[in-house]
């Protein structure tokens, strides 16, 4: 872990234009920037012919980066192949559902070819033997936002069959498990088993999705080994985990299983991009560092984020600040943009950095001078922030692997939402409430420490998660659970009873009829709902077993029908939602629910979005984050403390003026 923040960029002196690395380093420093990221991107330019090496460039950089006091974070260059060997090896180039790649792009290989991992091994090994002297590396990050990259390969389908032999002895048990008996899939004989590019049949391309993600944990650990036998037990070993990719870091990412993945890194590494200007909201930030925080359960680096960014993301003054700060709110230990200098050449010639084309101290940098230094003040106060939130989230990559397969919508019409859509809306629902959460992965078991457990579209689960749920509830815990979860075991066969499957008296409600809504609303004599909550994408006709209903269809055929219950269980309650809604309408139903589970919901909303945590000195931290374009003003909340960018003493009930995009942070005594 770190011992101070980490401010930071990604640094390509190969990409420059001509040398002027003296006075990038100057102008970091200047900008309280501690921290680059180097060499992930450069295979080509340390092994420009193969068997040949040239480090010039590295040596160089590493030297003027101890100059100038920054710390490194050397990349493994394994991301992005050079041409020579794509030619050497063209069955390198991995074979997709969709055909065979071509050579250009970066992430077009296949992991688990051996003169692959052959080449890169040798120039993993290379590399850090080159830099395995210099006292200013302090980690590396092995590779670069990883994936299987569908690899369909004959080989990757070879090392599946061994995997399916090693959970189903027989074909004849793979069959009963898989349903193979549909459209006459049976096989007699393993080598009967057919190419997964033609299945029909969800399980087996769900038990192929998670193989393929599995490699990525492999792939991630073998070069996690290599790296040990370089570095010193005072560097750390990171990877930088991204997200479910819509033009920014959207959702739950599919083709990693990353909470299996973080066993090859001490300390968790993510990269969080999101929209600004008037856009921003910090959801993403917020939704990110509460994947990535649970990785370890522990801090945190934002590896990436950006400066500039994407066409249309300029950020307003006083955003870059916001953002940076927010994430260290999350429980972030380390902030880094990609990257410090937009590129002349490529595709990402207008994805921009922290300075733009020109090199210039423009009004970018000028910010992020305020932000470093201030990062630099303030290290001691908001390093090692700890989280202890009471309200978790669950998410599963079998239960997304589900909605592909089988979405909310008619068959062969194209879902509107899916997965991390109905995830998100149970997140920022939560976070516009100010309510702060972990994401927890569906293997987790133990969720004692919560108050709440909220289960968003769960539709995945075996039978020792339906226990542990029930158990949670039985010794007090509540549970929130939406429609189609628990409908399927872990290989998407969906049960042959009472739905929610084994829960049925955990909430008190069954159903055996669902469908795709039409002007269908809410009504309730319970929760204070908004004049109309609209129903869209899924409903499903609850029968209650003894729950309470909390609000019901308003519809000429289905009104009056139970949508969403709650149910005494044990010593604690289980709420069900039959039905996706307006997100307005289910902070209403929180804003009920949450103080009977003994959790207060803050007086304060969305756009002011409250942050806590524990500081490595024991006392509490408070990030006031505006997130709009207009003055607000909040009351002080606490027994009192310091307002730390001012060092001016707070006093409860006194008021913080936040002003457009700003951001106030209280240390309590």
């Amino acid at each position: 872990m770190p011992d101070h923040l980490l401010y930071g960029v990604a640094y390509y002196y190969e990409y420059l234009p001509y040398d002027r690395m003296e006075q990038d380093f100057q102008m970091m420093e200047k900008a309280g920037i501690n921290t680059i990221r180097i060499a992930e991107s450069t295979w080509s330019t340390w092994e420009p012919k193969d068997g040949v090496f040239d480090f010039t460039y590295l040596h160089r950089v590493l030297e003027a980066a101890a100059r100038h006091h920054l710390s490194v974070i050397i990349g493994t260059p394994t991301y992005a192949i050079p041409s020579w060997l794509a030619k050497k090896c063209p069955d390198i180039l991995v074979e997709t559902h969709r055909g065979p790649s071509r050579y250009g792009a970066r992430q077009i290989f296949d992991i688990t070819h051996p003169g692959f991992l052959y080449h890169c091994e040798r120039i993993i090994r290379r590399l850090l033997e080159e830099v395995r002297d210099y006292d200013c590396v302090i980690g590396f990050q092995i590779d670069n936002e990883t994936k299987h990259y569908d690899t369909c390969s004959p080989r990757a389908q070879a090392l599946f069959r061994e995997w399916l032999k090693e959970r189903f002895p027989t074909p004849q048990e793979l069959n009963q498990e898989m349903g193979f008996a549909y459209w006459s899939n049976s096989i007699a004989d393993y080598d009967d088993l057919p190419d997964v590019r033609g299945t029909i049949n969800a399980s087996f391309a769900g038990e192929y999705s998670a193989f393929q993600r599995h490699l990525v944990t492999e792939y991630l650990l073998w070069q996690r080994k290599l790296v040990d036998e370089y570095r010193r037990p005072d560097q750390f070993v990171t990877h930088n985990f991204d997200f479910e990719w819509r033009l920014y870091s959207f959702g739950f990412q599919p083709d990693v299983d990353q909470y299996e993945a973080a066993e090859a890194v001490t300390i968790a590494g993510c990269d969080i991009y999101h929209k600004s200007e008037s856009h921003l909201t910090g959801a993403e930030i917020a939704f990110g560092g509460s994947i990535t925080r649970n990785l370890k359960n522990d801090n945190y680096l934002v590896l990436e984020t950006e400066a500039q960014g994407n066409f249309g993301w300029l950020p307003y003054p006083g955003q870059l600040r916001l953002q940076a700060f927010a994430h260290l709110a999350s429980g972030a230990d380390g902030v880094s943009y990609w990257h410090w200098h937009s590129i002349h050449n490529s595709a990402e010639s207008y994805w921009k950095g922290l300075l733009s084309h020109d090199f210039s101290e423009g009004a970018v940098y000028q910010e992020a001078c305020v932000i470093g230094n201030e990062m630099k003040r303030l290290s001691p106060k908001l390093l090692h922030l700890k989280k202890e939130n009471k309200v978790a989230i669950l998410a599963g990559n079998r239960s997304q692997t589900a909605f592909k397969w089988f979405p909310t919508s008619q068959m062969g019409e194209r879902p509107e939402l899916d997965y991390s859509d109905y995830l998100r809306w149970v997140c920022d629902a939560c976070y516009e409430l100010n309510l702060e959460y972990d994401i927890l992965n569906d293997t987790a078991r133990d969720f004692g420490r919560y108050d709440v457990l909220i289960l968003p579209v769960l539709y995945a689960a075996d039978e020792s998660l339906i226990q542990a749920i029930d158990s949670y509830v039985k010794k007090g815990g509540h549970v929130i659970a939406t429609f189609r979860s628990c409908f399927a075991d872990s290989y998407l066969k969906i049960y042959p009873d009472a739905q929610p499957h084994g829960l049925t008296a955990c909430f008190g409600v069954t159903y055996d009829r669902f469908t795709k809504p039409e002007n269908v609303s809410l009504a309730s004599d319970t929760v204070a709902l908004p004049e109309h909550t609209n129903v869209s994408q899924w409903m499903e006709l609850l029968s209650p077993m003894g729950a309470e209903t909390l609000c019901t269809y308003d519809h000429p055929e289905w009104g009056g029908i139970p949508a969403v219950t709650r149910n005494h269980y044990g010593e604690g309650e289980a709420v069900y939602l039959g039905c996706y809604f307006d997100k307005e309408g289910l902070k209403a139903l929180f804003r009920t629910l949450f103080p009977d589970f003994g959790l207060t919901v803050p007086s304060l909303s969305f756009p002011v979005i409250l942050r806590t945590g524990t500081n490595q000195e024991g006392h509490k931290i408070r990030y006031y984050l505006n997130f709009s374009g207009t003055e607000q003003t909040v009351p002080v909340e606490t027994s009192g403390g310091t307002e730390l960018f001012s060092e001016t003493p707070v006093a409860e009930g006194q008021t913080l003026t936040l002003p457009a995009w700003g951001v106030n942070i209280i240390e309590e005594q």
